[in-house]
């Protein structure tokens, strides 16, 4: 109990310490709803601040405004417009004289008002549908709207000549090859302005006055107010800078936290006994609490957006996989609810979290197959996507605007659930102790290590195990327990036989008892060793401790009757404890299965001539006697599921002894 003190404690103040270290906004509130709460003011001066979309098309707008600044370099137009008049009169004998001259005069009027507009090597992308200022050497300015460069220059010749469209390619080409540019860009300075404007923008939309209206009670919230109460939220923290006003948060907190914790220790210690009595199962549950709540916490500070992200559902996942459905749901539950005090929308959050946990419940029956897996995936993605898509139009009231990156978010914590769920279990085996049913699947491989040993040293010892294997998987699933589980542990549970395998009769193939020459006691202390030899040789080949449980409890504390009932015959005095199995006696469902199971098989080889009727008083007796003798009684198992496992035995023994048609020779 002090173990599960300190780590109350200790997880307490973890949680509380990567909680936001500002108060919980006191109000919930969704675009097109109706504010449930009263008339709202404001508690103190706030301002709205501008989105990020209504500050770029600003931003966009202030650049469009401001002029690009070109610098004027001044030409000798006349000394130009002599150079070009004389490449044109080198054109006599291609042009007509009347065409010569036409040129020679459209030059006169083009040449000037080119020049006089300005011409520049390239106008590049970002001047384009830019207003341009053009400063001269002496420092005078104007502004004009464009500007003229090589490739559009036979624009501005096109009106020159509507009469004589030939000719107007003459003139392109002499101009492109002989006329220097007179404008550059003076980016420097436009960069200056820019920033200077940029720098004046406010980001501020409106301010509030302390005690402002801004909403009444069962008003709409729509896009406006939906803004202002968006900023009050966001400004709600700043507000409480006094240290008092922290400890009162944290202490709230703290209160909050300890309940769910709390709540946790209940239900473990009232429906998971045995969970609760072992520190390091409890210690791997509230590991798995605070492994979700810090990763979500630090996804929340980095960027809020990106939450979704997490694979919360493999915490329900992974604890079934360890332990069972309710308890994985329950502690998935507590942990949302934590989270909720972290995530913005936590509303929507909880809800889609919570639905995403039931879906991993209902739909991961067997995490030993892939298929499953991927299938159950693909049902928690599904669920995240109605369920977004559900809220987007409850909030917008329309398809438009729907943010797909969310959906590409979903997409990712499917495929992270996919692949760390099998590697977090194989390092929780390693890191806890704790068995999967991975593991279960792989223990019950026959061609492991360990089982062909016993299937070469003690043949009988394998096929016995194999037998009460079958049984006690089929009466597991009768009656709802861990049928993988009880399917290792059966096929374990004997391994000590290997040990001295000829002083058990199911190895006797010569037909000579070693126990003949050997005094009661002494074959009564063989017979019980092979369950603490057992316990030693699986530690040593490093079997989990959920299946040398199996070994531990599968005689419980029953006497090794056979060799007690002969000790009494040579003398009545002789001390019962020297025959009884060092338990303990069955303390799960599992394991009391296993007891039935291999009492049943073992004691069923002694039957001769078995018929319907031997066959239901024999399993009766057996298993009634373990029940009045107090071997079942540390088990959860009750009356009406030993009923029907006795069922279940009957029936798989009269179909294994059944008669069969004699053949002749």
């Amino acid at each position: 109990m002090i173990y599960k003190g300190l780590i109350f404690i200790s997880s307490l103040f973890l949680i509380v310490y990567f909680f936001p270290k500002s108060g919980k906004f006191k109000y919930e509130f969704d675009k097109n709803k109706p504010w449930q709460y009263e008339t709202l003011y404001a508690p103190y001066d706030f301002s709205v601040v501008k989105d990020d979309k209504s500050l770029q098309i600003e931003r966009d707008s202030i650049r469009k405004q401001i002029p690009y600044i070109v610098r004027n370099r001044k030409v000798n137009r006349n000394e130009l417009l002599g150079k070009t008049d004389a490449i044109i009169k080198q054109l006599r004998g291609e042009l007509s004289d009347q065409d010569v001259d036409l040129l020679i005069q459209k030059n006169h009027q083009i040449l000037p008002a080119i020049y006089k507009t300005g011409l520049i090597k390239q106008i590049p992308d970002s001047l384009l549908h830019h207003s341009v200022l053009i400063i001269d050497d002496k420092n005078k300015s104007k502004k004009i709207s464009k500007l003229i460069d090589y490739q559009n220059i036979k624009n501005e010749i096109n009106p020159y000549f509507k009469s004589n469209p030939g000719l107007k390619d003459y003139l392109v080409d002499i101009y492109k090859n002989n006329l220097p540019a007179n404008v550059s860009i003076d980016t420097q300075s436009y960069q200056k302005s820019l920033q200077k404007k940029l720098s004046r923008l406010s980001k501020i939309k409106h301010k509030l006055l302390k005690n402002a209206w801004l909403i009444s009670k069962g008003e709409m919230v729509n896009q406006d107010k939906y803004e202002v109460l968006n900023a009050l939220k966001s400004t709600y923290g700043i507000q409480q800078h006094h240290k008092y006003q922290k400890l009162w948060i944290y202490s709230g907190y703290g209160i909050l936290v300890a309940i769910v914790l709390l709540m946790l220790f209940m239900f473990l210690q009232k429906y998971r006994p045995n969970i609760f009595e072992n520190n390091i199962k409890v210690s791997f549950i509230f590991f798995n609490i605070l492994l979700m709540i810090i990763l979500t916490t630090l996804v929340v500070e980095y960027d809020a957006t990106y939450v979704f992200i997490v694979p919360l559902a493999i915490l329900p996942l992974i604890l079934k996989a360890f332990f069972d459905a309710r308890i994985g749901l329950f502690v998935h539950v507590l942990t949302i609810l934590l989270l909720g005090f972290v995530v913005p929308n936590s509303f929507e959050f909880i809800f889609l979290q919570i639905m995403a946990g039931i879906v991993t419940i209902l739909t991961v029956s067997e995490l030993t197959k892939r298929s499953n897996l991927f299938s159950s995936v693909g049902s928690i993605v599904l669920i995240y996507f109605i369920g977004y898509f559900a809220f987007h139009l409850i909030h917008e009231g329309s398809f438009e605007q729907i943010n797909g990156a969310v959906f590409v978010m979903f997409l990712i914590n499917g495929v992270l659930t996919i692949a760390l769920s099998h590697q977090l279990i194989l390092i929780y085996e390693k890191v806890f102790g704790l068995v999967s049913d991975v593991s279960l699947l792989e223990l019950s491989n026959t061609n492991s290590k360990l089982l062909k040993r016993l299937a070469d040293k003690a043949p009988g010892t394998f096929n016995h195990s194999l037998q009460v294997a079958n049984l006690a998987e089929a009466a597991a699933n009768e009656i709802g327990a861990n049928s993988l589980l009880i399917r290792a542990g059966a096929l374990y549970h004997d391994i000590g036989k290997m040990l001295n395998p000829f002083y058990f009769t199911e190895n006797q193939t010569s037909g000579v008892n070693r126990h003949d020459d050997l005094d009661p006691i002494d074959s009564a202390q063989i017979i019980i060793k092979h369950v603490l030899d057992g316990i030693e040789l699986a530690r040593k080949n490093k079997i989990p401790d959920r299946i040398i449980d199996f070994i531990r409890t599968h005689h419980g504390t029953s006497l090794v009757q056979f060799f007690y009932k002969k000790a009494l015959e040579q003398n009545p005095n002789v001390d019962k404890e020297l025959f009884r199995y060092p338990g303990p006696n069955p303390f799960s469902k599992e394991t009391a299965i296993l007891m039935m199971a291999d009492s049943v098989e073992a004691a069923s080889k002694s039957l001769r001539e078995p018929t319907a009727e031997k066959i239901d008083n024999f399993v009766d007796k057996i298993i009634d006697y373990q029940l009045h003798s107090g071997l079942l009684s540390n088990a959860n198992i009750t009356l009406k599921e030993i009923n029907s496992i006795k069922k279940l035995f009957k029936k798989k023994l009269k179909n294994i002894y059944h008669l069969r048609v004699a053949y002749p020779e």
